[in-house]
């Protein structure tokens, strides 16, 4: 038993070099191919969120029932026309509506300037409103004009009867309406935006108009006035045209558009503009 750890080397040994044979005689396996990862799949767009939804109460489609029956159904876009007239004329009772608006088309118009008024150009051939009577007045000589306040009068019927509307059941009534000027919005390449929520958005903006601190001071490098503050000449389409109705009537307006605006979302907007420049 003397020999019995060396036997153990010997078999410790004949073990190390079987298993490297046995490594080393099999052959080597093939190649692993590059396990190709597939593209990731791109998630479809998420639907954005909706900040501010229609939901009528039932305390407003009472509201709206002078104007618009509940009971009935809502008309098809393309024969919204006829219907749309009927409640126009009564929500402004007593007042000449080919006076002041296009009837025809008149959702898709009125979607298609909510959609632009924050934009440069307000395109002239889809309005809801009539051209405002009249010429645009300035008066001073070149170099120093300033924008006439007689021209402000021309802004001032239209200004008028949208400040006599009842804004609990005009707002009632757009509820009710919803669905059409949805339609008409993703009818301009919307599918997935909610018109409401441009809508606010819009208020907002108008709501932002800068109020300046004195006359307007206008240039005219062609046939059209435009405004000599580079930061005036720069706003919307909107906010020029309120600045171009005069400090009373864009503070009326300003005004019925914030009511409007808590009527919508349930909430006052964070500030009326008080911006002066």
């Amino acid at each position: 038993m003397k020999n019995w750890p060396f036997r153990i080397g010997f078999i410790v040994i004949g073990i190390i070099i079987a298993a490297a044979w046995w490594l080393y005689d099999q052959p080597e396996p093939p190649p692993t191919a590059g396990v190709q990862t597939p593209p990731p799949v791109a998630a479809p767009p998420a639907k954005p969120v909706i900040e501010h939804p229609i939901a009528p109460a039932a305390e407003e489609l009472e509201a709206a029932a002078p104007v618009l029956d509940p009971a009935q159904p809502l008309p098809e876009l393309k024969d919204s026309d006829t219907p749309m007239a009927d409640i126009l004329a009564k929500l402004f009772t007593d007042q000449k509506l080919d006076r002041f608006f296009v009837l025809e088309h008149f959702i898709e118009r009125f979607v298609v300037m909510v959609d632009n008024l924050p934009r440069a150009e307000l395109p002239r051939t889809h309005r809801p409103v009539k051209q405002t009577p009249g010429t645009f007045i300035a008066r001073g000589e070149r170099g120093q004009l300033t924008i006439d306040p007689a021209n402000y009068q021309r802004y001032t019927p239209l200004v008028k009867i949208l400040a006599a509307l009842d804004t609990r059941q005009t707002v009632a009534v757009y509820k009710r309406l919803y669905p059409l000027f949805q339609e008409a919005y993703e009818g301009l390449g919307y599918p997935d935006a909610y018109f409401n929520d441009r809508l606010v958005e819009v208020v907002d903006h108008l709501l932002a108009t800068p109020v300046p601190a004195g006359p307007i001071v206008l240039v005219r490098p062609n046939v059209l006035y435009q405004f000599a503050d580079p930061d005036l000449e720069a706003l919307s389409s909107g906010q020029k045209l309120m600045l171009r109705m005069g400090p009373a009537n864009a503070a009326t307006m300003k005004r019925v558009l914030g009511k409007f605006r808590a009527r919508l979302t349930e909430a006052p907007p964070a500030s009326l503009s008080l911006i002066h420049i």
